[in-house]
């Protein structure tokens, strides 16, 4: 089963930076993942993750679900990212360009060699054609990994397509990666928005996010995280309407029904499942 943890925003904070970190405390985001990779330059790698460990250590960042966001499998600093991740014990590792399933179990057991708690999980970025084409067997690689992270801009580099509106050239992809964590029972994350003045867009693949059936965004600045955290929870209509499915299918039930509708609509148990899942999402986000 999919975990019903609110993940409708996940924000990239620089690793390098203590202002950040600082500042992440007090965001609104559901998870961050404090990045040892991109966002740091590699100069600065060793520094920045002494400072993300201490600030996963420190507690010190509430109901937050905090990971880390280790350099990738081939690099000079994944193995030492990877033992001091484990040491520290954040929520999850972040691992970039995962291929395989045979990468998982890799980063599962540098991970248990590394003394990590059981509660560190392993969420695993899809980022090139060869991860979308085998996301299932990495989603179902390892009881683990309980999440997909989507790389949408190397994805859309590696394909060689522009960026438009609608992100008509990434659909394959995307729905492939989405297949793959619906099939393993698994939480997956939409990619970034590249423009961050563009609210109006960023809203726009928000909404295409939800509509396709991602858990949520991941996000790279803060400005970005109200219309995030806004379009990935359910509406008020949305849990009025779950309450009345409900109840019109518990009432049928009790009375011998067969038939349930409402507003005009038939109701079956794929309708009440969703509402169910609505009504416990709307639990979590309310904490």
């Amino acid at each position: 089963m999919t975990e019903l943890k609110p993940r409708r925003s996940v924000l990239y904070m620089p690793g390098a930076n203590e202002r950040a970190l600082e500042k992440a405390k007090t965001l609104d985001a559901d998870a961050l993942i404090l990045d040892l990779e991109d966002a740091v330059a590699p100069d600065a790698k060793e520094a920045a993750r002494e400072r993300v460990c201490a600030a996963v250590l420190s507690g010190e960042y509430g109901k937050r679900e905090v990971t880390i966001r280790v350099n990738g499998l081939d690099t000079e600093w994944h193995e030492a990212d990877l033992r001091a991740a484990a040491q520290a014990g954040p929520a999850a590792v972040v691992v970039p360009k995962v291929n395989s399933a045979a990468e998982v179990h890799n980063i599962e057991r540098g991970l248990e060699l590394g003394g990590a708690p059981e509660h560190t999980k392993i969420w695993a970025m899809l980022e090139t054609p060869v991860a979308m084409l085998h996301a299932e067997e990495i989603a179902a690689a390892s009881e683990r990994l309980t999440v997909l992270v989507l790389g949408t801009n190397d994805l859309a580099k590696e394909l060689h397509a522009e960026f438009v509106p609608g992100r008509a050239p990434l659909l394959g992809g995307l729905g492939l990666a989405l297949l793959g964590a619906r099939a393993a029972g698994k939480v997956i994350l939409d990619g970034v928005y590249n423009d961050v003045k563009d609210l109006a867009g960023f809203e726009a693949e928000c909404l295409q996010g939800r509509q396709f059936g991602f858990d949520g965004k991941t996000l790279i600045h803060p400005s970005q995280l109200e219309p995030c955290n806004r379009i990935f929870a359910p509406s008020a209509a949305e849990i009025e309407r779950s309450e009345r499915i409900i109840k019109a299918f518990e009432e049928a039930q009790a009375e011998g029904r067969g038939v349930v509708t409402v507003d005009g609509r038939m109701i079956e148990n794929l309708h009440v499942d969703n509402a169910r899942r609505v009504l416990a999402l709307a639990a979590a986000v309310a904490g």
